[in-house]
């Protein structure tokens, strides 16, 4: 009698040139005209948040391709492009279990073979935030994704919005620079106890960890906080600094509340119901425990929307 068992998923095929991603795509495309290409842009460390979005990509699209690349033009020179994380092996076993065709994995030397003298600028989205205290962080967002889009064409490429600034920043460059391309923000993905999914958190001591647990908490208290009648912008955020600061480990970066996706200032005494009927409005964390700096955030819906 024979035993039924489900299929494994194939391995992906792993491209290091430029020269062997675009063989393959176009070996795929001249197999299916018009096959629906999915794009995942990732520094590698997967977790179970890359993991969403590689099962979404292959869930939608005929092809997904997995992008693996540590970008040094988006580190800054005191951070941590040295130390961050790396694991390959780990890395193309989440992708075969997800379901990615491809796994472009470059080294430095192929995405920029001479020192690049071209980025891509996206002002006013990049100047707040991550951008003010990470200056050029998204000019080398902006180049390196600019760059996977020229060289897989993607149909749709997806997002986390953990890093809600992130997903505004390639939504403008997209929509300025008339890229075919649909951009899917996903979801931000939680261990049991609230924190954010990142690849950082494998930096966080034990006490620290426990610490950083903060973040989601201020955002859960912050979604009552809003519907509180009469609260302004500005006493939403000063409660939420307020609340990180009772951990004697958190060194707040920023904290604010913006509007969404233009990341637009608001005026502290406006009321925040006043802001959600011009549009989504974003509260924004970015928070130091010891090295490690996390961010987190909350999107508060447009009223009616």
């Amino acid at each position: 009698m024979s035993v039924l068992t489900e299929a494994k998923p194939k391995a992906p095929i792993v491209a290091r040139t430029v020269a062997e991603l675009k063989g393959l795509l176009r070996e795929r495309r001249e197999r299916a005209p018009g096959l629906q290409t999915g794009l995942v842009p990732t520094m590698g460390y997967l977790h179970d948040g890359h993991g969403s979005l590689i099962r979404r990509s292959a869930a939608e699209n005929g092809l997904t391709v997995l992008s693996i690349f540590v970008n040094p033009l988006q580190f800054g020179p005191t951070e941590d492009l040295d130390r961050y994380p790396r694991d390959e092996a780990r890395d193309l076993e989440v992708a075969r279990r997800e379901g990615a065709d491809i796994v472009f994995m470059p080294s430095v030397e192929e995405m920029y073979p001479r020192r690049p003298l071209t980025r891509v600028l996206v002002s006013d989205v990049t100047e707040a935030l991550c951008g003010a205290s990470r200056p050029g962080h998204f000019d080398g967002v902006g180049t390196v994704v600019a760059k996977l889009f020229h060289l897989v064409a993607p149909t749709k490429a997806y997002f986390g919005l953990k890093d809600a600034q992130q997903v505004a920043v390639v939504r403008q460059m997209a929509d300025d620079l008339n890229f075919d391309v649909e951009i899917v923000p996903c979801p931000t993905l939680r261990e049991p106890d609230g924190l954010a999914l990142s690849s950082r958190n494998v930096y966080l001591s034990p006490e620290q960890r426990a610490e950083a647990l903060v973040l989601s908490r201020t955002l859960d208290k912050a979604k009552q906080w809003a519907s509180e009648p009469g609260m302004t912008a500005g006493e939403l955020q000063r409660r939420a600094r307020e609340a990180i600061l009772r951990s004697p480990l958190a060194d707040i970066d920023y904290a604010e509340l913006r509007l969404y996706p233009s990341l637009a200032a608001i005026p502290p005494e406006q009321p925040l119901s006043a802001a959600l009927g011009q549009s989504e409005a974003l509260l924004a964390l970015a928070v130091k425990f010891g090295g490690t700096r996390l961010i987190d955030n909350a999107i508060f819906p447009k009223k009616g929307a």
